[in-house]
């Protein structure tokens, strides 16, 4: 499962020409051109959604697929003209025959990591089940912030942010500035505070990209974040990133806001932050034991004898 040397997924053919290399080929301009077809879509996929009327007027089941639709369709479609036409490669992180058994694998490990969270809450007496609810609308939870986050999020977040950092800066810049990046996109959330988006910056963000670092593999990343967020929120009853949760088990939780999370849920709780933050060093000391961190560029050029497994255009 792990990848066996240090690993960039493009380089630029040294045959391209130099304007070329820099304002197509570069990390930068990849950025910038994954950008310019992602938020036009998302322009799109949202008039066409309230079109049809599957926006917050319509019902779950309408407004869940009108979510999952506007959260995949731009990031996916973005991501297959950046691989396919300007990178002219196959993303093997996204389509690869062994996507199925590495979704499986990631849903597990979400289910569980969360699931631990949630039992070290409830040993401390911060949490507790008071009833439960089987009429939860768990299709449209599964739809909007299962499926849709787990693959929208990841896209952009692991597969372009995290991918194109690391290969202009590094393994640690990427690890950062991805982290960084997906913890504020949080922060706009119903009550969210700049604690919450840190927390979810160090024990989300950082998680996913070393995930991302040892597997090089998107679908264990998208089967780890929607794993977490229907676990959280359908499975326990617990607000997901600020927004309510309809669970199968109904809760409260009962402390101080560093402690249960407070409005933002679990998910800014000091108890998650240690447990993801345990699990993230873990990983951490994996990837350095088989030296699978990739350094800069400017050092993997000055650095022949390390080279690396790379996928060049065809």
């Amino acid at each position: 499962m792990f990848v066996s040397d240090r690993q960039v997924a493009f380089v630029a053919p040294v045959h391209a020409p130099a304007w070329k290399r820099w304002l197509v080929l570069s990390p930068l301009a990849r950025l910038v051109i994954f950008l310019l077809v992602f938020l036009p879509m998302v322009k799109l996929v949202t008039i066409s959604m309230h079109a049809l009327g599957w926006t917050h007027g319509g019902t779950p089941l309408q407004v869940g697929l009108g979510q999952l639709v506007g959260r995949v369709v731009p990031a996916l479609a973005a991501y297959l003209v950046l691989t396919l036409l300007i990178e002219r490669r196959t993303p093997q992180e996204l389509l690869s025959r062994t996507a199925l058994p590495r979704l499986l694998a990631g849903l597990a490990a979400g289910v569980l990591l969360f699931s631990a969270i949630i039992g070290v809450l409830w040993l401390l007496g911060a949490y507790r089940v008071v009833g439960v609810n089987p009429h939860a609308q768990w299709v449209s939870a599964l739809l909007m912030v299962g499926i849709g986050a787990g693959v929208g999020e990841e896209i952009m977040f692991r597969g372009v942010l995290y991918r194109l950092v690391e290969e202009g800066l590094g393994s640690w810049a990427a690890l950062i500035v991805s982290g960084l990046f997906f913890g504020a996109a949080h922060i706009g959330n119903p009550g969210a505070t700049l604690w919450a988006g840190l927390a979810i910056a160090i024990e989300a963000g950082i998680l996913f990209g070393l995930v991302f670092l040892l597997t090089r593999s998107l679908w264990i990343c998208i089967g780890l974040h929607a794993a977490w967020n229907f676990t959280q929120g359908t499975v326990y009853g617990v607000p997901v990133s600020g927004f309510a949760a309809d669970g199968w088990l109904v809760s409260v939780r009962n402390g101080p806001a560093w402690l249960t999370g407070g409005a933002f849920g679990a998910e800014a709780s000091v108890v998650a932050l240690c447990l993801c933050l345990l699990v993230s060093v873990v990983l951490l000391r994996v990837a350095l034991r088989h030296h699978l961190l990739v350094p800069p560029a400017w050092r993997r050029s000055a650095r022949p004898e390390a080279p690396l497994v790379v996928a060049t255009p065809a």
